[in-house]
């Protein structure tokens, strides 16, 4: 009897270990994985009151940024390239959010405005293309 009973204890420790290593592995959001996340950002260039489109163009040198799964604050910022393009690479199966800061069209505030995209990466390997994120300026 005392032998079933430490076999038992053995057993459901064995058990809770497996379960605490399972558990473990499990990465969040972020950087180290093989997928990416990449789009372009469109600018539509408006008069001070915005009621008159001036211009249309993809954004050159405009920071994006990327939160990972529900982190406080921004994870990283890259600039988009010559043609509106940006990418954030080496990231891990999870929730992202990205966003590009535009100007507010209502004119009820001076202050940018975030435009928001959110994104789930569900495998390895995967490139996720966004739509292009618009801005006004």
């Amino acid at each position: 009897m005392i032998t079933s009973a430490k076999n038992t204890i053995r057993n459901v420790a064995f058990v809770l270990l497996i379960g605490c290593i399972a558990a473990s592995c499990e990465k969040d959001p972020g950087e180290g994985g093989t997928s990416s996340i990449r789009g372009k950002v469109w600018v539509k260039n408006y008069n001070s009151s915005f009621t008159y489109l001036q211009e249309e163009y993809y954004a050159q040198d405009e920071d994006v940024y990327i939160i990972y799964g529900d982190d406080f604050s921004y994870s990283d910022r890259v600039k988009t390239s010559y043609n509106g393009a940006f990418e954030f690479k080496y990231l891990r199966k999870g929730d992202y959010h990205i966003y590009v800061y535009s100007k507010d069209s209502t004119c009820t505030s001076s202050a940018d405005i975030p435009v928001i995209t959110d994104v789930t990466i569900s495998k390895n390997n995967e490139v996720v293309e966004l739509p292009d994120i618009v801005i006004k300026k």
